[in-house]
């Protein structure tokens, strides 16, 4: 099927360490400014480009301001202070004018190129959001990979949608999906989380990813422990669920070992030895409702967050420059 009236797609790319990698991304993405045809004969072309920066270490803001006098379809949207990926992605939706919203990363490892196939995919199957599935490993060490993929099956758990498994910062989202999402989120929302929220057609496009050019990963474990956990808390009430489900079994377990200490006080002559059973009691229950507070105040603060007011991103006029160590 070949449409006459091509399809307009806006890339969004979050910019934290862009300097070295920005130039040759934007390099690869100039001819798809052009129209350009999928193996299935749609018609798309990039519109526009929104670089979204966010404060990084490094020298991103003088890079992106090269790159918008270069080509005419950049646009650079300035953040006032680092907010994170999510919310820089989100801010950038927010400019999007595209029919189809593309949100690629900074670092080179997805093409470009797959934007066609997942444009097919999101038409010949009529999908509101598709996300790349990566046919190869991520280029990242074997623990990383295996406690991406473990937080991706926990979190596909708790909010009860198997798709979740897979989601990926590559993405092609509709373009009112996309704006309606970034006008509507609250601080502290997940994207990937609010977009299932809102979006009930999802699919996956098969694609392949590329070593990372020469940049450092921004992402220390520590970073994505956090990331992991504005995960579960932006997933819903299920976690909450959880530690009422915790508060059960902890009563049954409690009720059990109190029928084991009085059947052997009255019915054994074994005497019941309290001081290594009343330890183990003790340890775990006083574990678990220091477990479950935690996770409930942990819930208070981001509802505390979003109640004051604190916003999701605050665009600036002006490029924030990094700080200058004297």
């Amino acid at each position: 099927m070949i449409n006459s009236v091509p399809h307009s797609i806006s890339i969004v790319i979050p910019v934290y360490r862009g300097e070295k990698t920005l130039p040759t991304l934007l390099k690869e993405i100039a001819p798809l400014t052009t129209t350009q045809r999928t193996s299935t004969g749609l018609s798309y072309v990039v519109g526009e480009v929104i670089l979204v920066h966010d404060c990084g270490p490094d020298q991103s803001d003088k890079i992106l301001e090269v790159l918008a006098e270069q080509y005419s379809f950049v646009r650079v949207v300035w953040l006032s202070k680092n907010f994170g990926q999510h919310p820089a992605t989100m801010a950038g939706m927010a400019s999007a004018t595209g029919d189809w919203v593309v949100t690629i990363d900074e670092d080179g490892q997805q093409n470009p190129v797959d934007i066609g196939n997942m444009l097919d995919s999101a038409v010949t199957r009529s999908l509101q959001l598709v996300y790349a599935r990566p046919m190869n490993p991520p280029p990242h060490g074997w623990l990383r990979n295996i406690l991406s993929r473990t937080a991706k099956n926990i979190t596909s758990k708790l909010i009860g949608n198997k798709k979740m498994v897979r989601f990926n910062s590559f993405r092609l989202v509709d373009g009112e999906i996309a704006r309606t999402l970034a006008a509507y989120c609250s601080n502290g929302v997940y994207l990937d989380v609010g977009l299932i929220w809102i979006a009930c057609r999802i699919g996956h496009c098969a694609i392949r990813l590329r070593n990372e050019m020469d940049r450092p990963s921004g992402y220390s474990y520590f970073k994505l422990l956090g990331h992991f956990w504005r995960l579960i808390l932006t997933t819903g009430t299920r976690p909450l669920r959880l530690i009422t489900l915790l508060g059960f079994s902890s009563v049954m377990l409690a009720i059990i070992i109190s029928g084991y200490a009085f059947y052997g006080k009255f019915y054994s002559n074994n005497p019941v030895q309290g001081w290594t059973s009343l330890l183990i009691v003790v340890s775990f229950f006083s574990g678990a409702i220091l477990t479950s507070l935690g996770v409930i105040a942990e819930y208070l603060a981001v509802t505390m967050g979003i109640v004051m007011g604190k916003p999701l991103y605050v665009i600036s006029t002006k490029p924030t420059r990094p700080a200058i160590d004297k």
